[in-house]
């Protein structure tokens, strides 16, 4: 078996039975070599009837996106895409991984379709659609704690005590973290009365970079 297929098994991407017929149709020098993870899932979505999409023209629905956690979307690597006849399709790369999915359908009530897609695919569309530190502002806007300041007598105080808060460093971290998986020399916070730009320095060239619309929700 290959290393690809013993990692798409190991994340539940495969079973081990489908892993073993592809490691043996690769051995065979068969026509169809399943090198990457997309002609694997191209043949996944045939043999157990689902759709295939590489989400490069797929439309996203941002009504049907903001049904959902944002925090347990990142969590599982799930993308709602759009309604279809009084479901929602929803892009995963992993198949057998039903845990994220039957959350989803708990929490919602909604009955959902799975769409086969790359993982990096996956990540990538996520982390546009969503904004970086999505999943922490997820976590804020339910944290009852958490209140905005409108008192300027006491904005140093307070901010002292969120800066303590696990939260708000987190958000900062990943916001840091994205800065250097994209090798950022720079960044560049703008608040402005109704949102909050964040943008990159990249190869000389400062680039905007997605935040959650919640954000703005936490703003005095």
């Amino acid at each position: 078996m290959t290393d690809l297929l013993q990692l798409m098994v190991e994340s539940r991407q495969l079973s081990a039975s489908d892993a073993e017929w592809l490691a043996k149709q690769h051995g065979d020098g068969a026509e169809g070599s399943f090198d990457s993870e997309p002609e694997i899932l191209r043949w996944l979505a045939q043999e157990y009837a689902v759709s295939y999409s590489d989400l490069e023209q797929v439309e996203v629905e941002k009504e049907v996106l903001s049904l959902f956690p944002a925090r347990l979307l990142l969590k599982e690597e799930l993308l709602p895409l759009q309604r279809s006849n009084g479901s929602v399709d929803i892009a995963t790369s992993r198949l057998f991984a039903t845990q994220g999915l039957d959350t989803l359908k708990s929490l919602t009530g909604l009955k959902l379709n799975p769409v086969l897609a790359p993982s990096e695919a996956i990540q990538r569309e996520i982390k546009k659609r969503l904004g970086v530190g999505a999943d922490t502002i997820d976590t804020l806007k339910d944290d009852a704690s958490f209140q905005v300041v409108h008192d300027e007598l006491s904005v140093d105080t307070d901010l002292e005590n969120a800066a303590e808060d696990a939260s708000i460093i987190r958000f900062v971290n990943q916001v840091l973290s994205d800065a250097i998986d994209l090798r950022a020399t720079d960044i560049h916070l703008e608040p402005f009365e109704n949102e909050l730009q964040i943008r990159y320095r990249i190869d000389g060239v400062l680039q905007d970079v997605p935040v959650p619309s919640e954000i703005k929700r936490f703003q005095p």
